[in-house]
């Protein structure tokens, strides 16, 4: 499989529209955006599914250019390949689907960034990702845990999303940042693993640059619940959390993974249809060009 031909696999839908200053030659390009649809297991407030496309056409009412980064999309080779066609109504082969195309991607020198669509579909990009960075390291930026065995009945429940990762992440090293909900046992599991970093408002950044030190140059994967906004600034979401946090939390988070080695990312939960306003779609759509800017800076 090479790069040229990428576009022309059945597993991927690209009627729609692309990202705002992606580019369409995929050699020439270092990361690659990738949208999963998917909201088959959410368990409050559905729409997850209509992510993508929303922050896709919304993104062109953002500026190419980073004043933070000092970088702008227009001097970046990135793409974006479209969507997955995905079975709804089958969340074991959904995963599967999602590891057998973020394994396409690896296998053609990309670096993923997977818009959702919910979270569960981090568990797919994990499996796959784990075969090409055994050493990886996760961060996840979320108001849940996570961390629940099942729910509902389900083990492959967005709201058991870490707890599968942990089970075949062979560091075991997570670093959940600013978690405000979840069960007492999750947390007592955060707590006690040493994995829970600082919630406080404005100590997050700090926290998770202490954590990352001895880590410096180890592959990192972050994976970002945009529910980990407040819903003042993210209601566009299905489970929203109050006493969250705003863009400048995000940018000191920012400032602390651009000295190391990024190496693919998620954006997930944006539920547009809840949010009327269009601001919750602005707001993905800028946390993913920061993160396509990091992406391709890494090494």
């Amino acid at each position: 499989m090479t790069k040229s031909n990428l576009r022309d696999l059945s597993l991927f839908n690209n009627d729609g529209a692309i990202f705002m200053g992606a580019q369409r030659d995929i050699d020439q390009s270092r990361v690659s955006l990738l949208g999963v649809p998917y909201d088959g297991t959410c368990c409050f407030r559905p729409g997850a599914r209509f992510g993508p496309s929303a922050i896709r056409e919304d993104s062109y009412g953002i500026e190419t250019y980073c004043p933070q980064l000092d970088l702008d999309l227009e001097d970046i080779n990135f793409t974006d390949i479209g969507s997955l066609d995905v079975p709804l109504g089958d969340a074991e082969l959904t995963l599967d689907y999602i590891s057998d195309a973020t394994n396409i991607l690896l296998k053609n020198n990309l670096k993923p960034l997977i818009i959702g669509g919910e979270h569960s579909i981090t568990i797919g990009i994990i499996k796959s990702i784990i075969t090409n960075y055994p050493d990886l390291i996760m961060l996840q930026l979320d108001a849940h845990a996570d961390l629940r065995d099942e729910w509902l009945g389900s083990k492959l429940s967005h709201a058991c999303t870490m707890k599968r990762c942990l089970e075949i992440l062979p560091s075991k090293k997570i670093f959940q940042i600013g978690i405000r909900s979840g069960t007492k046992s999750e947390f007592l599991e955060m707590n006690n693993s040493k994995r829970f970093i600082q919630h406080t408002l404005g100590e997050n950044a700090k926290s998770l640059e202490e954590a990352l030190k001895s880590f410096k140059g180890r592959p990192i994967y972050l994976t970002f619940d945009l529910d980990w906004f407040d819903p003042s600034v993210m209601p566009g979401t299905g489970t929203p959390e109050p006493g969250g946090y705003f863009w400048g939390d995000f940018a000191a988070i920012i400032n602390v993974i651009k000295s190391h080695n990024l190496i693919g990312a998620d954006v997930v939960e944006l539920s547009p249809k809840l949010d009327t306003t269009g601001i919750s779609s602005i707001l993905a759509a800028k946390v993913i060009r920061s993160l396509i800017m990091l992406l391709d800076k890494s090494s």
